[in-house]
């Protein structure tokens, strides 16, 4: 299967490159980047970057697969390039910024009949993982509530700066939110019914004052299951991705409470008062690529994240951070 790169825009996409460029089964086979300066980012860390852009490569190489990872505002016009061309598309999250850019990448997709993938990178975590097994197993009982943090380090100085640029970042639900959007359901048998607040405001990067670095939403499940999420980008930047703080979800059950904490790799139950260390256990879970991939091949087993299972994130996500936008409650999140 041959996967042609188009942008370097954040470095997430070098781990799906890695990922590509270390499977037998996967090829790397050519990369585009119309920005001279990322261009030259993406050849210092070994990439030949050979087009400026995707239509150039498109025409010249032989590709399966087109994986996106230009600034966020570029990549729902890419996906949809690559979709008429008739490429499958796997991007870093998010796919794209707006819901009428979703329609439209749905619809093309559907039409071609090609496959969407997206770096929903939760479900390749052994601690998110092992969650999901022990509610499966019914650990706690049914899930009445959530709260979960996945504050993430701004590290203004040294992030990209397209960021900071009107219209290219597309709001920080959409950014980060995205992965909870995809996991908390993967992990529970839940689904979305409605958001019933959201919020996205300028919290500390003042001189960026259109910026909303804080993000936070109320939400509610299927079962009723309450849901409390922040996904600010307040995390003080020092020991940022090991703090308990980064990925940090509380599930309220009927018979106990778990909690799974990514940045310290922490797994715990409460039960009868005790907090009690849980191992991580054996799963046999595909990670996001695994997904893209055996979606692509017609081969997906049960739960595999397959493109049905990106729109329904996304769509979740763009709604919600809509409604943040503008100042929408009660937003209906069921599924058409």
């Amino acid at each position: 299967m041959k996967f042609c790169f188009a942008g370097f825009g954040h470095v997430h996409i070098y781990s799906l490159l890695e990922h590509v460029q270390t499977r037998q089964d996967l090829e790397f086979v050519g990369a585009c980047e119309g920005d001279p300066e990322l261009a030259v980012k993406a050849g210092d860390r070994g990439v030949e970057v050979s087009y400026k852009n995707l239509e150039d490569a498109l025409n010249d190489v032989e590709v399966d697969v087109v994986a996106i990872g230009a600034p966020f505002g570029l990549r729902g016009r890419l996906a949809l390039e690559a979709l008429a061309a008739g490429k499958h598309v796997i991007s870093d999250k998010p796919l794209c910024t707006s819901l009428e850019e979703l329609r439209e990448i749905e619809q093309l997709s559907r039409s071609n009949d090609l496959r969407l993938g997206c770096m929903l990178t939760m479900r390749d975590n052994p601690e998110m993982q092992s969650l999901r097994t022990y509610l499966k197993e019914g650990l706690i009982g049914e899930v009445h509530a959530i709260q979960f943090g996945g504050q993430h380090p701004l590290n203004a100085a040294t992030r990209p700066q397209w960021y900071f640029e009107p219209g290219m970042h597309g709001g920080t639900i959409n950014d980060i939110f995205v992965h909870a959007a995809d996991a908390i359901p993967w992990m529970t048998g839940l689904d979305w019914v409605s958001c019933l607040s959201a919020r996205c405001w300028n919290a500390s990067c003042l001189d960026v004052p259109h910026f909303e670095d804080g993000a936070q939403m109320m939400l509610k499940m299927n079962n009723g299951c309450g849901v409390l999420g922040d996904v600010s980008y307040l995390m003080p930047s020092t020991g940022a991705y090991t703090l308990p703080y980064y990925w940090r979800m509380t599930m309220f059950g009927q018979e106990g409470v778990v909690e799974v904490t990514e940045g310290n790799r922490s797994l715990t139950v409460t039960r009868e008062g005790e907090i009690v260390p849980l191992q991580s256990v054996e799963s046999d879970e595909r990670g996001y690529l695994d997904g893209f991939v055996n979606d692509v091949r017609g081969e997906s087993a049960e739960d595999d994240l397959t493109t049905e299972g990106v729109i329904r994130a996304m769509d979740v996500a763009l709604t919600i951070q809509q409604a943040a936008d503008y100042g929408r409650h009660g937003v209906s999140l069921t599924a058409d």
